[in-house]
């Protein structure tokens, strides 16, 4: 009996080590205490002492340690680590990492996620939002900008330069807004409610451009030149990184330039011979001033050393000789300006590198440091504003269509895809919140900005589908009243710039994130390449041990929290969010876990096995979401009518955790290893699920009620209720139907039987006849009926408005000349 005590008692006080993260002295400690315990009892003796120290000294003995372990690790690590690209190591070490480091680490701290402050606009940025960007969404209409000029009007172009929209991360010391991320976002978020065209044109300059490179890298004469420039609209930026040959894969790019003295405005200077041939370059076609990526060489050796310098970057003119600015691409009737430029042999001074010569060769590392932010706001932002824009104009479509005599609302089949709309349109916000939170805080978090670019851009594809889905025809058709037809054709533009989404996935996210958030494998990477063996070794030996008891850590907690269910962990609350606190630590100890043994098991293939890591940095990217929508739900005063809204997109995420879990143990290659995954993480299966079909219910009826938890759904889109915005209209027709349906309840009971709410002016004379209602009564009627008329109809043309060349299609339906000819 004492030695099963005592063997009880060592599981125990392993445990409860690992599952502390005690350090190497603790652990020695509580077994020399157990072994002097196990004396005492008489149940361990000479021998257990013996093999306790020969395992002990050579442990807790550095310099033993070292020679007989860890040196001979660094060795192995140092033949089998993966060769690295200099833009990997640059794409690594740049940005910062935050809050998915934590849950990384398989320990989150959540009061820690909620001591963060919540991103407040100033009242500067709220009057911005309330001034400008509310007449600019007036002036926006977007059939005329898409179909009709296939651009912004001319007083949009001004306005926007006028108002300083394109300056708003310029300092003020150059004149330009200053804005923080979060009023960035809020402004596009507002700009994408009235058009994609709109909310482009001003996310790129204040997103990966020459005003954010010139700010952080520039030289002082580049800054006071170009950035008061670039605030007053002088000036307008695009950056031409995309070749042919090189899209995703940025370093082969083949655009080249060549130190050299050469010709400048009647000087002989030193300077670079640029050849270049870029494509899908957004505000190209209409650009003064071109940020430019190449390779630069110097053969002759007239700058330094290094003939290859690498990826540099330089401000062009676009009206110097040589530069040639293409004609424009049409990205899928969302008529933003993007296009080719080219140039040939073209000499520019050297001092055109944006920070001087000094910065030749560095472009790579600037573009991925600014990328870290700019990733995190433009794409994340107009996504989320689009999709909040459409749950309502959903919501409100579906009260006032009628099937069946009821709101098509009602219909089970629509509340379902009401749910995922209203759900994500609440998450997507908490994300680009707490997002650009961590920017105005100085972080530059490049993982998190994978992640937002990835999921919010794919979240607002799925949710067009399905507002398209309930909008059926509406959503069709094309027209001066379609508001979801451009989102509709333009969600795959969204998906495939600044990064394509499967390459987000697939490489960016984890192969980031695993380096970058781990506690310890970027140190050991680090120490492995240092030519100093000596420090190396020093380095690895804290690293390797630390990274060991880290991985034994994360497997008792994934053991302990499966065998659990994680119930007994503390949570910051006890409502309805315990349980999702819960379930999110114990899956942060499981992505650990995971992530650690999956290293062991492929070593440097796990680079390869792109749908391994896929689904690793799923993991990641889902637990990121539900904090965020956490953080949310707290910042806002944990309000009762938001419940619903937030339990759809946690319990949404929750379920894809463990669906990427369950789908990477299925097809985890090493099959040992992935029966062990199974049963630390996964012993009884799979049991989470998807949001239940009663919150669906409620979150349709929180989109088609006006009401606190829809106008907090909605917040800060452009909503004015005027002539000209077809959102505002639809509701101001959603609040008249309502009224109405009050009216036409009175009538239907003074008339015996249930009447359909259609033909409501009709309804409305025979009713006054009849002294049902009186006068006012009446009107609402009519009103209603007119607005709902507008919104169930769509836009019809006459076919020759629909010719974009109306002059050579009748000469072609006159038979005065053949196709081929015209």
């Amino acid at each position: 009996m004492e030695y099963l005590i005592w063997w009880a008692a060592f599981a125990a006080v392993t445990t409860y080590l690992a599952y502390t993260r005690a350090s190497l002295g603790m652990f020695t400690l509580g077994y020399a205490v157990l072994l002097l315990a196990g004396n005492i009892f008489d149940v361990t003796g000479l021998v257990s002492w013996v093999i306790f120290a020969a395992i002990a000294i050579p442990l807790n003995v550095s310099s033993i340690r070292k020679q007989l372990i860890s040196g001979k690790v660094l060795n192995v690590f140092r033949k089998i680590m993966p060769e690295m690209s200099t833009t990997e190591r640059e794409a690594i070490n740049a940005g910062t990492t935050w809050f998915e480091a934590d849950l990384f680490k398989g320990d989150p701290d959540w009061q820690k996620m909620h001591n963060y402050p919540q991103p407040r606009l100033s009242a500067e940025e709220q009057a911005f939002l309330d001034g400008p960007v509310e007449e600019v969404c007036r002036m926006c209409d977007d059939w005329e900008t898409t179909h009709e000029l296939t651009d912004l009007t001319p007083e949009v172009w001004q306005y926007l330069k006028d108002h300083k929209f394109f300056a708003m991360i310029i300092k003020k010391q150059y004149g330009g807004l200053e804005f923080s991320a979060y009023a960035q976002s809020r402004v596009l978020q507002k700009l994408s409610s009235v058009s994609a065209v709109l909310s482009s044109t001003v996310g790129v300059p204040n997103s990966l451009g020459p005003g954010e490179l010139l700010q952080h890298y520039g030289t002082k004469e580049q800054q006071d030149h170009y950035l008061p420039r670039l605030v007053t609209g002088e000036e307008i930026p695009c950056f031409a990184l995309t070749s042919p040959e090189a899209g995703s894969d940025a370093g082969a790019i083949p655009d080249y330039g060549i130190v050299c003295k050469g010709e400048f405005e009647g000087k002989e200077v030193l300077g670079m011979r640029l050849t270049w041939n870029k494509r899908y370059i957004t505000l190209a076609p209409v650009a003064t001033i071109l940020g430019l990526a190449f390779k630069l060489r110097d053969p002759d050796g007239l700058i330094g050393d290094t003939e290859e310098l690498g990826i540099t970057c330089a401000l062009i003119p676009t009206d110097i000789d040589g530069v040639v600015t293409g004609r424009r691409h049409f990205p899928l009737n969302v008529t933003f300006q993007n296009g080719p430029t080219q140039g040939k042999d073209v000499f520019v001074p050297l001092d055109f590198i944006i920070g001087g010569k000094e910065m030749a060769g560095q472009g790579w590392r600037m573009l991925v440091e600014c990328l870290s932010v700019g990733r995190a706001i433009t794409l994340p932002s107009n996504s989320a504003g689009g999709v909040k824009t459409a749950a309502l104009a959903t919501g409100a479509y579906a009260h006032i269509r009628r099937q069946f005599k009821l709101p098509i609302g009602k219909m089970e089949g629509i509340e379902e895809a009401m749910g995922r709309i209203g759900g994500n349109a609440y998450l997507m916000d908490a994300v680009t919140t707490m997002s650009t939170g961590a920017i105005d805080l100085g972080e530059k978090p490049s993982v998190i900005s994978a992640i937002c670019k990835y999921h919010l851009t794919e979240k607002m594809r799925e949710c067009i589908n399905d507002a398209m889905d309930i909008h059926g025809g509406k959503g069709v058709c094309l027209g001066p009243n379609n508001y979801l037809g451009r989102g509709y054709q333009g969600a795959p533009i969204a998906i495939t710039v600044e990064g394509a989404n499967i390459l987000t996935r697939n490489m960016i996210i984890y192969g980031q994130g695993a380096i970058r958030c781990h506690p310890y494998v970027l140190a050991e990477m680090e120490a492995a390449a240092n030519p100093d063996f000596n420090k190396a070794l020093d380095d690895f030996d804290a690293a390797l041990f630390g990274h060991v008891g880290f991985t034994i850590s994360n497997m008792v907690r994934s053991i302990w929290f499966s065998l659990t269910g994680a119930r007994f962990k503390k949570s910051p609350y006890n409502d309805k969010t315990k349980r999702y606190y819960q379930l999110l630590t114990r899956f942060s100890s499981n992505m650990a876990f995971l992530s650690d043994f999956s290293m062991a098991a492929l070593g440097g293939d796990l680079k390869r096995r792109e749908r391994i890591s896929a689904r690793l940095g799923d993991i990641l990217s889902y637990m990121y979401l539900a904090s965020a929508t956490l953080k949310r739900f707290n910042d806002e005063g944990r309000q009762k009518e938001d419940e619903a809204l937030m339990m759809w997109a946690v319990e949404d995420s929750l379920y894809k955790t463990q669906q990427a879990i369950d789908e990477l143990i299925s097809n985890f290659p090493n099959r040992v290893f992935a029966a062990l995954f199974r049963v630390v993480v996964l012993p009884f299966g799979s049991h989470l699920s998807k949001p239940s079909d009663k919150l669906d219910h409620k979150i349709a009826r929180i989109l088609q009620t006006p009401g606190a938890a829809r106008d907090r759904l909605g917040a800060g889109q452009y909503l004015n209720k005027e002539d000209g915005n077809i959102i505002g209209k639809l509701e101001l027709t959603l609040d008249n139907v309502i009224k109405s349906e009050a009216i036409l309840a009175k009538i239907s009971k003074q008339a015996g039987k249930r009447i359909p709410l259609i033909n409501l002016d009709k309804l409305a004379e025979e009713a006054l006849e009849n002294g049902w209602i009186d006068d006012t009564e009446a009107q609402q009627l009519r009103i209603t009926e007119e607005g709902r008329l507008q919104t169930i109809n769509v836009d019809d043309f006459d076919p020759i408005d629909l010719v974009v060349d109306k002059e050579r299609h009748l000469k072609i339906k006159e038979g005065k000349t053949s196709v081929k000819a015209a």
